[in-house]
C-alpha cells in the first residue's frame, strides 16, 4: 500500500474518532483502534505500526501466523476477530494476545486449556444481539449463563463484548442497547477474579462514529485505512 495514502487515511481516521469522542464526552486516548489487516501484507502492516498503529487484528489463522513471523520485530499486540474452529483453538491461544469472537462455552474451555503455561489470554465474547441467522455470535439471554461459566477458567481474562450490528439494524438505539447490556454486566461481575469487563468492541469503518459516540472504546478499522481489499 501506498504510504502517503495509508498517513492519509489514518489521519482522516483520528480526526473522526476525536470529533466522535468530543460528542460522547470521552477522550480519544480512551479509544482503542485496532488495524483489521485481512488480505494486507506484512510490509502493510509495518507502515502501519510505524504510524502508530500497535493493535492489529487478524481473522484468518494461517495468513495471520505467516505475517507474525515477518514482523516479529514488531511489538505488536495481535487480536484475533475471525470465527473459530475447534482444531485450530491451541494456535490461536499460542500466537494471539486477545480473542474477540468467542461465541461458545466449549470454544471458551478449549482456549483456556490450551492457553500457553506462560500467558493469560484476554477474551470477548461476541454477542449476536439482532439474532442475526448470518452472524455467529451468543443471544442475550444466553450471555450471563456463559459468563458465569467462564469466570470458572483458569488462564484467561473476560475483558467484555465484541459486537457486529447487521446493516439494517444499525441505529443509535441499537448501539446504546448493546452498551447497556455491557454495563449492567460489568456492574454486576466486575469484582470476579479473572473478569475485568472493561471492553466494547463494537464498530467498524462504517459504523465507528456512531459506535464510540454511543459507548465503544474498542473499533476496529480495516478499509477505512487500507482501502478496498482485494479478494
Amino acid at each position: 500500500m501506498n504510504l502517503l495514502t495509508l498517513k492519509d487515511n489514518f489521519l482522516k481516521t483520528k480526526i473522526d474518532i476525536e470529533r466522535a469522542c468530543i460528542e460522547a464526552h470521552k477522550k480519544s486516548k480512551d479509544i482503542t483502534l485496532i488495524g483489521v489487516t485481512k488480505s494486507q501484507t506484512a510490509d502493510t502492516i509495518r507502515q502501519a505500526y510505524n504510524e502508530g498503529i500497535h493493535n492489529i487484528g487478524e481473522n484468518y489463522l494461517q495468513e495471520a501466523l505467516a505475517k507474525m513471523k515477518l514482523l516479529e520485530d514488531l511489538d505488536i499486540t495481535w487480536h484475533y476477530i475471525g470465527s473459530i474452529q475447534s482444531n485450530k483453538t491451541r494456535q490461536i491461544a499460542s500466537a494471539f494476545s486477545w480473542i474477540h469472537s468467542v461465541d461458545s462455552i466449549k470454544i471458551s474451555e478449549r482456549l483456556s486449556r490450551q492457553c500457553p503455561k506462560s500467558k493469560t489470554l484476554n477474551l470477548l465474547i461476541q454477542l449476536n444481539i439482532d439474532n442475526d441467522p448470518q452472524k455467529r455470535g451468543i443471544h442475550v439471554e444466553e450471555l450471563e449463563s456463559m459468563v458465569g461459566h467462564m469466570l470458572q477458567l483458569p488462564n484467561i481474562r473476560l475483558r467484555g463484548l465484541m459486537i457486529i450490528l447487521s446493516e439494517t439494524t444499525r441505529s443509535i438505539s441499537a448501539y446504546r442497547e448493546a452498551t447497556k447490556i455491557f454495563e449492567k454486566l460489568k456492574s454486576l461481575k466486575s469484582n470476579q477474579e479473572n473478569i475485568y469487563w472493561d471492553t466494547l468492541s463494537m464498530g467498524m469503518s462504517k459504523d465507528f462514529y456512531q459506535a464510540i459516540v454511543s459507548g465503544s472504546n474498542t473499533i476496529r478499522i480495516g478499509t477505512t485505512l487500507f482501502g478496498k481489499r482485494d479478494n
